[in-house]
């Protein structure tokens, strides 16, 4: 691994203009209703129509839309970023993890939607591409210290290469900075013995 997330100049443009309305459901997920706010996040990269129907958030886009201040849950009582952490955490351990990893890369300019299942991971779409093209890295996140076979970290990242993509492994250090580095699998040559 070496070398770090592409671009690293942060991004200044709001994401979302205006204050999104959304319900808490089973204190699980954000519902939003109304089309004008699921068309306006739909077109920013958030959210995802279920078979069902309903327009839902992720649990870290969420509280990146709270965080910001863009959004609020209009049948709960005042809700903030706080208690909705407390809130996912019972459900999900990662969120805090997922919510640092998806704030950076959001602050940053990109768009990024859930992975593929290699933990805590996100497609993640070169600036403007969102929708016009597929997501060119998949990021996962590890937090600082943590204990990651090579094995899965190799297979992961082979993974990944074969669906034409680049890995990217995202470190969250003790103070919530989130580093990243490129991976990529590397094969050495055997040594021999020469005579």
């Amino acid at each position: 691994m070496s070398g770090t997330f592409p671009d690293e100049n942060l991004a200044s443009a709001a994401e979302v203009p205006s204050i999104i309305e959304g319900r808490l459901e089973n204190d699980s997920r954000i519902i939003v209703e109304l089309n004008r706010f699921q068309d306006e996040l739909r077109s920013r990269g958030f959210g995802d129509k279920e078979d069902s129907g309903e327009y839902i958030l992720k649990s870290y886009e969420g509280l990146y839309l709270l965080h910001r201040n863009q959004l609020i849950l209009i049948n709960a009582q005042k809700i903030t970023f706080e208690s909705l952490v407390h809130i996912f955490a019972r459900r999900d351990k990662d969120v805090m993890t997922n919510f640092l990893i998806y704030r950076d890369l959001r602050n940053r300019g990109y768009v990024a939607k859930e992975g593929f299942g290699f933990g805590n991971d996100f497609r993640v779409y070169e600036r403007g591409e969102y929708e016009k093209k597929p997501a060119k890295y998949v990021v996962f996140g590890v937090s600082e210290g943590a204990n990651i076979k090579a094995r899965a970290l190799a297979t992961a990242v082979g993974q990944i290469e074969k669906m034409g993509k680049e890995a990217v492994v995202a470190v969250i250090e003790r103070r919530g900075e989130v580093i990243y580095y490129k991976a990529s699998k590397m094969r050495f040559s055997e040594n021999r013995r020469t005579k």
